[in-house]
C-alpha cells in the first residue's frame, strides 16, 4: 500500500539534520518569493532533494548535516545519480535533479554556509532530443466537439465543457493550466471581444487571440454549467463546482483517444503543439509564434521548425517521382 506523502517525506527528513532541513526550507522559499518559480518546480526541486539527502544518509551512514553536505564530493554525487538511473529515472529528469542540488548549493554559498564545490565538477547527463508530436488539423478539430463524446453516461454540460478547454488550448495554444486558470470575467461574450489575457508561467502575463467560435464553445458549457461562475472565480468548474484539475482533461483526452484510434501522443498538451506547428505550416512568423506561447527564449519555439522541416521531408519522399 503506497504511504501518504506527508509520511514519506518525514521519512525521507528524518535523514536531515535541523541545520539542512532549515537551510532547504529557506531555499524553497527563496525560489517561491523572490524567483518566482512555479509550484510544480518547487515541488520537483524539494522532492528532489529530499531523495538525494535520503540517499546520503544512507550512503554515508549517518544524518546529513549542512557541514558534511558542504563536503559533498564528485563520487558522492555520481553514486546518488547512478542509483536514480537504477530506478528507471529518465535523463530529463536527473538533468533537473542536478539542477536543484547546484541551485541549493549557489544558495548556501551566497549564504555564506558553505560552498559545495563538487557539484560544478558534474556534467549533466545527456538528453535525447525529440520533437513534439502535433495533432492532425481534422482530428484536432473533432477533439473539440462534444458530440464525439455522445455515447457517454456524463451530463451534458461535462461534456460541453471539456469540448471547450479542448477548443481553448488548440485554438489560442494554451498551457492546461493557463487555460484552468481563466476568470469568468477574462473570457469575453462572442461578439464581444477576440482577445484573452492569460498568466503563464512565473506569474507573467500576455495577450492571445481566441477564435469566436471556440468563444461560442465555452458560452455553450456556461449557459448548461449548474454551478454560479462569479466573475473572479474560475470560468471552468468541476462537477461540484470547484476549480477543474487538469487530470480530468487529460481523462477525457484519455477517452477520446480510445474513440478516435489516436496514439497515447495525443494529449492536451499535444494540442499546444498542434496549434503552434499548424501556424507555422501556414506561413506564421516564428518570433510571433514565440509570444503567442509564452516562450522566454526564441531557441524554444524553434522546436517547431524541426517538426515543420520533417513534414516537407515526407511530402517529398511521397510525391516526388525520383525520391
Amino acid at each position: 500500500m503506497a504511504r501518504p506523502a506527508t509520511t514519506v517525506q518525514s521519512i525521507e527528513l528524518a535523514c536531515a539534520a535541523e541545520d539542512i532541513a532549515a537551510e532547504m526550507a529557506r531555499w524553497l522559499a527563496h525560489l517561491r518569493n523572490e524567483r518566482r518559480l512555479s509550484p510544480k518546480t518547487l515541488e520537483a526541486y524539494a522532492r528532489d532533494l529530499r531523495q538525494c539527502l535520503l540517499f546520503l544518509g544512507g550512503h554515508w551512514g549517518e544524518p546529513v548535516t549542512l557541514p558534511r553536505f558542504a563536503a559533498l564530493e564528485a563520487s558522492d554525487i555520481r553514486a546518488f545519480m547512478a542509483a536514480r538511473r537504477a530506478d528507471d529515472i529518465g535523463g530529463r529528469s536527473l538533468m533537473r535533479a542536478l539542477a536543484g542540488l547546484r541551485s541549493f548549493g549557489s544558495f548556501l554559498e551566497r549564504e555564506g554556509k558553505g560552498k559545495v564545490g563538487a557539484l560544478s565538477a558534474i556534467r549533466a547527463p545527456k538528453v535525447g532530443k525529440s520533437l513534439p508530436k502535433p495533432i492532425q488539423m481534422a482530428t484536432a478539430k473533432r477533439l473539440a466537439d462534444a458530440g464525439e463524446r455522445a455515447g457517454e453516461t456524463r451530463e451534458p454540460w461535462i461534456l460541453a465543457r471539456d469540448a471547450a478547454v479542448m477548443a481553448l488550448l488548440y485554438g489560442s495554444g494554451l498551457r492546461i493550466s493557463e487555460a484552468l486558470g481563466l476568470k469568468r470575467r477574462d473570457v469575453p461574450a462572442p461578439g464581444a471581444g477576440d482577445v484573452l489575457i492569460v498568466t503563464g508561467k512565473g506569474n507573467k502575463t500576455r495577450m492571445v487571440p481566441v477564435l469566436q467560435n471556440v468563444l461560442t464553445l465555452i458560452q455553450e458549457y456556461v449557459a448548461t454549467c449548474p454551478h454560479p461562475l462569479a466573475p473572479e472565480g474560475p470560468i471552468f468548474v468541476g462537477a461540484r463546482g470547484g476549480p477543474l484539475s487538469p487530470r480530468i482533461i487529460q481523462l477525457a483526452m484519455e477517452r477520446l483517444r480510445g474513440a478516435l484510434g489516436l496514439p497515447d501522443s495525443a494529449t492536451p498538451h499535444a494540442l499546444r503543439h498542434s496549434f503552434a506547428t499548424h501556424l507555422l505550416s501556414r506561413g506564421g512568423d516564428l518570433r510571433a509564434i514565440q509570444e503567442l506561447l509564452g516562450h522566454a527564449s526564441l531557441s524554444t519555439t524553434q522546436i517547431y521548425t524541426g517538426i515543420d522541416s520533417e513534414r516537407l521531408f515526407e511530402v517529398y519522399k511521397t510525391a516526388h517521382p525520383r525520391a
